[in-house]
């Protein structure tokens, strides 16, 4: 099935305790970025940041290292910009 859309979907599973998987969709090529942010805004992990082809990606995120709390992760691709929280429990 072709992707015709960019698209952030929501972590899984959330709430999350140490890991989690985020995925994300790219209907052509080209730079992206997804990153992680605590609530205030502050960047804490870059999780890719390379040129990608159009399809389908998942990435697994380790907060073993974090505190629990709300993060926020955010996918840029061109001009396409989406963010959502999730939240840590330990």
């Amino acid at each position: 099935l072709a992707v015709t859309e960019y698209a952030l979907e929501q972590n899984y599973p959330n709430p999350f305790n140490p890991s989690t998987t985020i995925r994300y969709q790219l209907p052509q090529d080209g730079m992206v970025t997804l990153k992680v942010y605590d609530i205030l805004g502050s960047e804490v992990t870059t999780l890719v940041n390379e040129q990608k082809s159009a399809g389908r990606y998942e990435v697994n995120f380790d907060a073993s290292r974090l505190a629990s709390g709300v993060y926020i992760y955010k996918l840029q691709a061109g001009d396409y910009i989406q963010s959502k929280k999730m939240l840590l429990v330990k």
